[in-house]
C-alpha cells in the first residue's frame, strides 16, 4: 500500500499536526532514541520532516524515505541540512544498499498504511536489511479503542482549524470501517474559508490497518525481531492498552 499525500495535504500537514500531534512528545522521543542508539538514522515515511529534521539538526547523518513527491517537496523547501538525504520510495521496496543504519524508525502510524501481512513482512524484512549490527527499529501505532472501533462508521467531525493570513483552514474527518479486514477508511475534507465564506475544498481518503498488541508481537517475531521496549506513551509510560503502541525492537540475529 503506497500512501501518496497530495498537494493539499502536504501544504497543510505541518500546520494541522503542529496542533494535533506536537503535544504527544513523539519528536523528542525519536530524537532521544536516535542519539542514544548511535549511528546513522533512517526514517521510513519521513513526510515533511516534522520528526526527522530535529534529529538531523543534532548533526546526525540521516536519510528520509517517502513515497509522496508532494511531502518531499515541502521538506526540500525547508532547506534541510547537508547531512539529510531524501529518497522517494515505499517501505516495502526502497533499497539504499550497501548503506546500513544504527537507528531506523517510522513515526506517526506509517506502519498502519501497510494493509496486508505480505506488505507488513516485506517492510520489516527491508528494515532488517538496512539495520547495522546492534541497530534498533522503532515505530508507533494507535492502540485500538474497543468501544470506538466497534462502530461501522464515525460521522463528520471538524478536528482542526488553523489560520494563514486572511485564510482559515478547517479539516473535517469521517471514518468507515471494514471489521473483517481490520481496515478503516479515513476521509479528510480540507476547506479554505475567508471572511466567513468557504472558498474551496478538497476531499482525500486513506486506508489504515489497526493492530492489537499481541498481533504486533507475533508479526515482529515472525519477521525476526525481538521487542526491547513497549510503551503506552512517548513519555515512557508502560503499555496499558490505551493511546499508543510504541515499539522498540532489534533483530534476533
Amino acid at each position: 500500500m503506497t500512501v501518496d499525500y497530495d498537494r493539499t495535504q502536504a501544504d497543510r500537514y505541518d500546520a494541522d499536526y503542529a496542533a494535533l500531534r506536537d503535544g504527544s512528545g513523539d519528536r523528542a522521543f525519536y530524537r532521544n532514541l536516535a542519539l542514544a542508539t548511535g549511528g546513522d538514522v533512517l526514517e521510513i515515511g519521513c513526510g515533511t520532516g516534522r520528526v526527522l529534521l530535529p534529529i538531523a539538526a543534532a548533526g546526525v547523518p540521516c536519510v528520509g524515505v517517502d513515497p509522496s513527491s508532494e511531502m518531499l517537496r515541502v521538506l526540500r523547501a525547508k532547506s534541510p541540512p547537508a547531512n539529510l538525504s531524501l529518497v522517494s520510495g515505499s517501505a516495502t521496496t526502497f533499497d539504499l544498499s550497501p548503506r546500513r543504519f544504527g537507528f531506523v524508525f517510522s513515526a506517526f502510524r506509517v506502519f498502519q498504511h501497510l494493509l496486508t501481512i505480505d506488505e507488513q513482512l516485506a517492510a520489516l524484512a527491508n528494515v532488517r536489511r538496512h539495520l547495522a549490527p546492534g541497530g534498533r527499529f522503532a515505530f508507533d501505532l494507535f492502540a485500538p479503542d474497543l468501544a470506538r472501533i466497534a462502530g461501522a462508521s464515525e460521522p463528520e467531525t471538524e478536528d482542526v482549524r488553523t489560520h494563514d493570513g486572511a485564510d482559515e483552514y478547517r479539516r473535517i474527518v469521517w471514518v468507515e470501517r471494514d471489521h473483517g479486514n481490520q481496515v478503516m477508511r479515513v476521509f479528510f475534507r480540507h476547506e479554505r474559508w475567508r471572511d466567513g465564506k468557504k472558498q474551496d475544498e478538497a476531499v482525500v481518503e486513506h486506508a489504515m490497518r489497526w493492530f492489537f498488541r499481541f498481533e504486533v508481537e507475533h508479526l515482529l517475531a515472525r519477521a525476526g525481531f525481538a521487542i526491547e521496549s513497549l510503551y503506552g506513551g512517548f513519555d515512557g509510560r508502560p503499555f496499558d492498552g490505551n493511546g499508543e503502541i510504541i515499539v522498540v525492537a532489534q533483530p534476533t540475529s
